[in-house]
């Protein structure tokens, strides 16, 4: 009987600490704030995308150089 009254106690007790949490995911303020910081990611994810093209390009240019320039030796 002792072991269920701990285990209960210790079950209300972690319910309680944890709920303002549960309560936070509700908040206007943290739905805000999730919003911001998906918008950022999705910002940022664009510029990579943005930056991975532009290297591709850059590369393919100097590859196609190179190979010009290969081409003139032979």
């Amino acid at each position: 009987m002792s072991k269920l009254t701990t285990v209960a106690g210790a079950l209300i007790v972690s319910s309680l600490l944890l709920s303002p949490f549960a309560m936070a995911e509700e908040s206007q303020s943290f739905v805000a704030q999730n919003e911001a910081r998906h918008a950022a990611f999705e910002q940022r994810q664009e510029v990579l995308a943005a930056q991975a093209k532009e290297n591709l390009k850059t590369q393919q240019a100097s590859a196609s150089q190179q190979q010009d320039v290969t081409a003139k030796h032979t």
